[in-house]
């Protein structure tokens, strides 16, 4: 029927714009990887966040090697990172010699489109390598295989040596060494302890297979078991129930902090954003423990404060995107039979119900976490009602939440690369807001300094209206998978109040939601504390360090500001610190960080105590 135009404008518009045979264009060999590489890695970055594109480089090359442990061949991966250069050796069975070359070099090649030589591996689409290949501006492959091997060389995708076949020993397996684009990643750096968690997660999901990093070995005797023990941020209720059988494994437990926490796996694969049997564990789960107790309890209250990892086999499962971060396989095999949903929720009501028979104590423990979730929640059920419905006329009055577009009219919208701000006080969020790119950038503007949470129950969070209003904006009521922003980010001033509000933020973040913080979306927004300029160039400085060096760039007397606050930067300034270029300190959470004891001692009662240590530690800024 074709498309109505209203605009004539637009009309006039779209006939003069030149489209011919020259506009049509074949891209040859791996080149359309290099122009697209956000289709089949995500984001590209720097190596400052887990899921920069480095570290999905690294990661498909990984996947590899564990798909031939998976099929029983290699017990050993050695993975060097030196200087950005990356090496993989594996001692799996070596990738066929002469289909080698096109197999890390041409689209939709490899051998995991037959389920018979890799039935239930990570990489179906025979992608991930190429893109490797592509992104690198260095790749070699060696496969060693039947006491013979060959070696191919590339440069940006294009094949520039290649060794032909011949004799090499008994050695088996494949060598991988790439070195990152830096002409896409600009400036890149691995950081260890990226690496680090990327190998021992899978360690944890393949026990028998050892890793070596830099001499460094990384092994799982407990699987799950482990990976949860060494993950925990507070303890357990009782003692981590271990399940498992063929093509599944589960471990869980409950402490006292509130939410639900999820690690999720498929086929060794971490789905940071989970999917089908994410959502079938935590359905079954609960449904078990239900009619275990038979009682009428809340799905919700059997599950605060659950921390959980799951973890399945499915053969050639479909994910929503090339990094492969969530499930979207809604059966175990493609050719139907038995859902996920089912082989989950049979496999806990059978071994979860005999555990739970079987083990009384931890039964007895549950059941009264579950009771005192069930109390409080009642508790506050008259408050959270008038919260929820006062949170819903202030931000359709738009007061307090200046939206991006991708969540107009309570879209879900596209979240990968939505964040949002929060800032204090007018005139800091005045100039964020003139400055963001409204398509991604929200804004949420604080009153005043937070309450200090710590100690508190949840109740709080809707009584006091600014916590009640910022949790609504982020739409976590019920957990984080309803997240609207990928990136929470606070942004305040560079001062003793600023740093005193994000503590406050921070505080309420661990104490009621603290899977926001495991799973990587609170972020600190670094904004410059000088500006160095004489007539022909300006400089931002982040640092004493950085106006030292900017003074000696510029030379003689330069003017130099010192912001004291956000308020004073203007929106034509704060447009280079909001925007690709963006300075974030990502918020982390980890075992050892005994975040109890943290929180105690700064936000706790023991003020003579803290006051003697501020005074102990007091750091006197100079005057520029």
């Amino acid at each position: 029927m074709g498309v109505i135009i209203n605009n004539m404008e637009e009309l006039h518009i779209t006939q003069n714009v030149d489209y011919g045979d020259s506009n049509i264009i074949t891209l040859e060999g791996l080149e359309h990887v290099r122009r697209r590489p956000g289709m089949y890695i995500g984001k590209l970055g720097d190596g400052t966040h887990a899921d920069d594109g480095i570290y999905v480089l690294l990661k498909e090359v990984l996947d590899n090697c564990i798909d031939e442990y998976r099929m029983g061949a290699g017990k050993i991966v050695d993975v060097r990172i030196n200087n950005g250069h990356v090496e993989v050796r594996d001692y799996g069975r070596g990738i066929p010699l002469g289909k080698m070359i096109d197999a890390v070099s041409i689209m939709n090649t490899g051998g995991k489109y037959d389920s018979k030589a890799f039935k239930k591996s990570v990489g179906l689409n025979g992608v991930g390598v190429k893109a490797v290949n592509a992104l690198s501006s260095s790749f070699v492959v060696e496969s060693y295989r039947d006491g013979q091997s060959r070696r191919a060389e590339f440069i940006q995708g294009k094949l520039i040596n290649d060794s032909d076949i011949h004799e090499n020993g008994n050695d088996r397996g494949t060598y991988v060494y790439f070195i990152p684009d830096e002409t896409l990643f600009n400036d890149y750096k691995y950081q260890d302890e990226f690496i680090e968690t990327m190998l021992r997660n899978y360690a944890y999901l393949n026990t028998g297979l050892t890793i070596i990093f830099n001499g460094k070995k990384i092994l799982s005797k407990n699987g799950l078991l482990d990976l949860l023990n060494e993950n925990i941020t507070s303890d357990p209720l009782y003692p981590i129930i271990h399940l498992k059988d063929e093509d599944i494994e589960i471990a869980f437990t409950h402490s006292d902090q509130y939410g639900e926490e999820y690690y999720s796996f498929v086929n060794g694969q971490h789905t940071t954003q989970g999917g089908t049997h994410q959502s079938a564990f935590r359905e079954a789960v609960a449904r078990t423990i239900k009619e275990f107790y038979a009682k009428n309890h809340e799905l919700t209250d059997i599950r605060n404060g659950i921390i959980a990892a799951v973890a399945i086999s499915v053969e050639e499962p479909v994910f929503e995107s090339q990094t492969k971060t969530k499930l979207g396989s809604r059966d175990m095999s493609p050719k139907g039979g038995l859902s996920v949903n089912k082989f989950i929720s049979d496999f806990l009501k059978k071994e979860l119900d005999n555990y739970l028979h079987r083990n009384s104590e931890s039964s007895a423990v549950l059941l009264q976490k579950i009771q005192d979730s069930e109390k409080e929640r009642k508790a506050i059920a008259g408050v959270t009602k008038l919260a929820r419905e006062r949170a819903k006329k202030v931000n359709l009055h738009n007061k307090k939440l200046r939206d991006c577009r991708v969540h107009y009219n309570d879209s879900k919208g596209d979240t990968e690369n939505s964040c949002i701000f929060i800032t204090e006080g007018d005139s800091a969020s005045g100039s964020i807001t003139k400055s963001r790119d409204v398509n991604t950038q929200a804004v949420f503007s604080l009153r005043g300094k937070p309450l200090n949470s710590y100690g508190l129950t949840k109740k709080i969070v809707y009584e006091n209206e600014e916590f009640n209003l910022l949790q609504a904006a982020l739409n976590i009521e019920d957990g984080i998978e309803g997240l609207r922003y990928n990136k929470v980010i606070a942004a305040t001033d560079a001062d003793v109040d600023g740093m005193h509000i994000r503590l406050l933020l921070i505080t309420f973040f661990l104490q009621f939601f603290p899977d926001l913080i495991k799973k990587g979306h609170v972020y600190i927004l670094q904004t410059p504390l000088f500006r160095v300029r004489n007539k022909k160039e300006t400089i931002y400085c982040y640092s004493e360090e950085e106006r030292l060096a900017a003074m000696a760039k510029l030379g003689t007397n330069p003017e130099i500001t010192r912001f004291k606050g956000l308020g004073e930067i203007s929106p034509d300034e704060f447009v280079h610190f909001i925007g690709k270029d963006m300075r974030l300190d990502q918020v982390t959470l980890k075992k050892e960080d005994a975040v109890q004891d943290l929180l105690s001692f700064y936000m706790g009662k023991n003020t003579s105590e803290r006051q003697n240590f501020i005074i102990d530690n007091l750091v006197v800024e100079e005057d520029v």
